[in-house]
Formats: C-alpha cells, sequence, structure tokens
C-alpha cells in the first residue's frame, strides 16, 4: 500500500516517534511506501510531499517538533478545499491517511472520511483534552517541564516570601495545570472547567501567610476564568482558521489583582511554548510508538473513520466523531485530590 502521514496542529513532543514507528512497520512488516504531507493540511491542499524512507526516518526518535513540520490550516476554510485534497491524495496514489492532530486535525479527518477519504487519526496534544483516550502523546512531557519550572520558582518565591503565579498551558481543559500543580505542590491551582472568584483565591493567600507560610504558589492554566464574568484573557483579537482566539496573559493579570487584594509582593512566569518543545520523555516515546503502530494496523486491517485510543493499558479505537464531540475535562476525582492538598478557607 502507499500511505500518506501529516502531522497538524501545535507541536508536540512525540509526533517523531509516530512517523518513525509507522514508517518502520510499514515498510518492513506490510511491504508500504510510504508519503509525508507537509506542515498539516495545508500540504495535503497543496500538495506538497515528501517520500518518507528507512532514511528519512534515522535518529528522529528522540527529537522534539516534527520533520514534517506543521500548521494550523483549515481546507474546508477555501473553496473546495476538501475536495482538492481528497484530488490530491488521488494524485499521489495515496491508499490511506494518518492524521496525527488535536480535535481540529480530527474535525478534518473525520469531513474527509464522510467524502469517501480512508482515514486513520493519531491523538496528539499536550492539553491531553481529546475525549476517547486516556492520555495523548506530548502531555508526559509538557507536565514535566511545567513541573521543573514551579520547583524553580518555589525556591525564589520562599526566598523573597513572595506570591508566583505560574501560567500553563490548557485552552479548554486543565489537565496541565492539575497534574503539574499537584506534582510541583502548588498551593492554589486554577483551570477552566472550575471559574474561580479573585476573593476566594486572594483569602487562601492571605491565610497562608497568617499561618507563617510567607510564600505562595498559584498554577493557572491560559483558559481559566474569572467567576465574574467567564471570559478568557486573549492576547490578540483576531483568530486562527479553527475559531480560536491567541490566549495568554490571565497569569499576570492574576498577578496584579492579587497583589493589590493581599499587599503581598507577586510575581508572573508565563511558560509558554517551553512545553511544546524539547526531546519527548520515555512515556511519550513509548506511547507515541505504540499509536503509530496502531495506526498502520488500522490500516491494514481496513478500519477508517477511527482514531487510535489508549484506555487503561491497551491501544483500542474510537470513532473520530466521538473524539471531536466535545472538550475532555478534568477528572472531578482529580480535582478532589487536588483540594485534598490546600489549605482550606475555615468557615465564618
Amino acid at each position: 500500500m502507499r500511505v500518506g502521514i501529516l502531522t497538524g496542529g501545535g507541536d508536540c513532543p512525540g509526533l517523531n516517534a509516530v512517523i518513525r514507528a509507522v514508517v518502520r512497520k510499514g515498510v518492513m512488516h506490510y511491504g508500504d511506501q510510504v508519503i509525508g504531507f507537509m506542515e498539516g493540511w495545508r500540504g495535503v491542499f497543496e500538495n506538497k510531499t515528501m517520500e518518507l524512507d528507512m532514511d528519512a526516518i534515522s535518529g528522529i526518535l528522540p527529537r522534539g517538533g516534527t520533520i514534517l513540520r506543521t500548521s494550523r490550516t483549515n481546507p474546508a476554510k477555501r473553496e473546495g478545499g476538501l475536495q482538492t485534497c481528497l484530488e490530491n491524495l488521488r494524485v499521489n496514489r495515496v491508499d490511506a491517511l494518518i492524521a496525527i492532530g488535536g480535535d481540529d486535525t480530527m474535525s478534518i479527518a473525520q469531513r474527509m472520511y464522510e467524502l469517501g477519504g480512508n482515514v486513520v487519526g493519531v491523538p496528539k496534544t499536550i492539553d491531553n483534552d481529546l475525549m476517547g483516550t486516556d492520555f495523548c502523546f506530548g502531555f508526559d512531557t509538557a507536565v514535566n517541564t511545567a513541573t521543573e519550572a514551579i520547583d524553580r520558582v518555589h525556591t525564589t518565591a520562599e526566598a523573597h516570601q513572595r506570591v508566583i503565579v505560574v501560567e500553563v498551558m490548557g485552552r479548554g481543559s486543565g489537565w496541565i495545570a492539575m497534574y503539574s500543580g499537584i506534582a510541583g505542590g502548588a498551593d492554589v491551582i486554577l483551570i477552566p472547567e472550575l471559574p474561580f472568584n479573585i476573593e476566594e483565591v486572594a483569602e487562601r493567600i492571605r491565610l497562608r501567610h497568617a499561618r507563617g507560610r510567607y510564600f505562595s504558589i498559584v498554577v493557572v492554566a491560559e483558559g481559566a476564568k474569572f467567576a465574574a464574568d467567564g471570559a478568557e484573557v486573549v492576547t490578540a483579537v483576531s483568530k486562527d482558521e479553527f475559531g480560536h482566539a491567541r490566549l495568554g496573559g490571565i497569569g499576570e493579570l492574576l498577578a496584579r489583582e492579587l497583589e493589590h487584594r493581599t499587599g503581598l509582593e507577586t510575581r508572573s512566569v508565563i511558560l509558554g511554548h517551553i512545553q511544546r518543545g524539547g526531546t519527548p520523555s520515555a512515556f511519550d516515546r513509548v506511547l507515541a510508538s505504540r499509536y503509530g503502530i496502531g495506526a498502520i494496523d488500522q490500516v491494514h486491517k481496513g478500519i477508517f473513520g477511527v482514531m487510535v485510543a489508549l484506555r487503561g493499558n491497551d491501544i483500542t479505537t474510537i470513532p473520530l466523531v466521538d473524539a471531536i464531540n466535545k472538550t475532555r475535562p478534568v477528572d472531578p476525582e482529580l480535582v478532589e485530590v487536588a483540594m485534598g492538598l490546600i489549605d482550606p478557607i475555615p468557615d465564618r
């Protein structure tokens, strides 16, 4: 068979491990030819390709980013875009396409499947917010990076008796904030799923300092919302081709508000794209490799319109339409764990 592969949306540690797994099993075990489409769906729309053979994937396992590059291109926004993509797959004699990405990439994969394309999805997002899978690769690396940063700001916060707000990624769900906040011993964790009362956050910090704990760490997801207005904080009013505004800035805004309300020196740290970059963790390399093997196996079983997924310790599949149905929220049980680890506010 001739198999296509693309990486769409934001970059993520582990993308190259998926590509490597697809090529190695496809070439060595199935006798496939593999073609890569450059820069996500843009490469399919504009017919930008590269051949993926054993030489092309040599040494890419520990590398971050993606050798196929990526973009947030939405071909459905172009006139005749999806039909052009299907035609370019035909021109390149592609029997099946493996699309690696988050909910936006999976939404186009579903549209392509509905139009007759043979598509299999692979879940990729550091936000870990795709439905139907326990973990997306890239999440573990991002959490490790954020946790290390929180560990580092702990020492300077304690030395200067400051409040430090650490802003991490997480548009619609707070998985990174919750995991890194728990692992890093944060005193307050704020996530998009639970709009927060700024005065309650300030009171929690005031009480910590009144008890002789002269520093505090607040971890906040970029998509967290003030309960007063429920609005996200954005850095630009323009939106990408999938309708997403560029989030960011809640850490700085929160730091100013907390300093004003508590009288305590407060600083903000925004981790930003540091969370996306660098070498994938061992967990992400293994998970990404399992996903790649699972995807090429589904291709040869003739099963399309699905996304490979991790359930427990097993690689399985779910329909693409189920994966994009809604954003996967943080598990309430995990919220309970976090609440059990922080100082309670006494009843008045």
